[in-house]
């Protein structure tokens, strides 16, 4: 049974109080946004953005075992990743605002990373934006989610839709019961609303500096970090770093969930970013397990979604003991889109060595 919930347009003080930020217009709104000028002389790392900026929210849906909450901003810069290459997207002149249907499973909260949502725009019956797939994105203030600039040609209502498949095999639990969902919004596109939406500058003395914004607290939208350490399933086995990227590391007896046989381990590699603790999805690694010289495995370290260890990388093995040394390699760095103050990290990653 499908279930419903809407809510108005959260301009202003409303569009606050989703994205937890306060400040004064920082920007000019037409078709587009002016935004500041790029820090000069980036580093190579997560840094502090020039800017921080609300959103506001068309209404939450659930359907076939997932929620999706259609958010917007005004439109804005960002990454696209392919393989090693970042390239910048300008603000289009015919840009209108920056669409995130923010899509996550009902029970355990967790935002997949195996679902492409398919995105159709309509007014008055005829179509204005048809299956468009945002970007797979990573920003500071909403961690891994999906988003794209798209043109609207003039004020007023459409009718937005969002479809997401059941989702990939490489799910355990509740997560591997999902089925194809769709999701049905009213947006109410005003100018005058965009322009109060909360825009906050980073004061220049920051800009650029190792660190990172503020996540959002969204109400009704959960927003996912990976698992404390602490909060992990299994025996941790410690963390390694790679560049900005955190490996945190833990075996489970039993990995049957994962497609093992009985009285084989699993091993999970659950990475993430600094600071914030988002999850790094749509990487490739390799891991190699050695004990006394010798190697015990070497292969992919394939991505999963499960409840407890939300989205990480792992493998069935035939045991680990304590001394064993892992070394995990990024094959590909995340292939994400980045937002502002991600997106010259993850790129270049060294192998990763832990001794369990």
């Amino acid at each position: 049974m499908r279930e419903r919930s809407r809510r108005a347009f959260l301009g202003g003080v409303g569009a606050a109080g989703v994205g937890g930020l306060a400040g004064c217009l920082g920007f000019e709104l037409e078709s587009g946004s002016r935004e500041p000028a790029l820090v000069e002389n980036r580093p190579d790392a997560v840094y502090r953005p020039t800017h921080t900026e609300g959103m506001a929210m068309a209404g939450v849906v659930s359907d076939g075992g997932y929620s999706c909450a259609l958010t917007y901003s005004y439109p804005h810069r960002f990454w696209t990743v392919t393989g090693d290459d970042t390239t910048q997207v300008e603000v289009g002149a015919d840009d209108a605002l920056h669409l995130m249907p923010v899509v996550w499973h009902s029970e355990t909260g967790v935002v997949p990373s195996d679902v492409n949502p398919s995105v159709d725009v309509t007014r008055d019956g005829e179509s204005v934006v048809d299956g468009l797939n945002p970007w797979p994105m990573l920003a500071q203030q909403m961690g891994f989610h999906f988003g794209d600039n798209v043109e609207l040609p003039e004020q007023g209502e459409y009718t937005v839709t969002v479809s997401v498949g059941a989702g990939g095999d490489r799910r355990t639990g509740s997560l591997a019961e999902t089925e194809r969902a769709e999701f049905e919004f009213t947006l109410d596109y005003q100018r005058s609303e965009l322009r109060e939406l909360p825009f906050q500058d980073v004061p220049e003395a920051r800009q650029g500096t190792l660190g990172a914004a503020e996540p959002m607290e969204m109400e009704m939208v959960p927003l996912m970090r990976a698992p404390a350490s602490d909060d992990l399933p299994g025996t941790v086995r410690g963390t390694t770093e790679s560049g900005d990227a955190q490996f945190v590391v833990t075996t489970l007896e039993d990995a049957t969930p994962f497609g093992g046989d009985e009285g084989q381990g699993y091993l999970a590699v659950s990475p993430r970013t600094p600071y914030n603790r988002f999850p790094l999805p749509q990487l490739s690694l390799s891991g190699t397990l050695s004990r006394d010289g010798e190697t015990t495995f070497d292969g992919y370290l394939n991505e999963w979604l499960d409840p407890d260890l939300g989205i990480h990388y792992g493998a069935v093995v035939d045991g680990v003991e304590g001394g064993d040394e892992l070394t995990i390699t990024v094959d590909t760095p995340p292939q994400l889109s980045r937002h502002e103050g991600y997106e010259t990290a993850f790129m270049n990653l060294p192998a990763a060595t832990l001794t369990l």
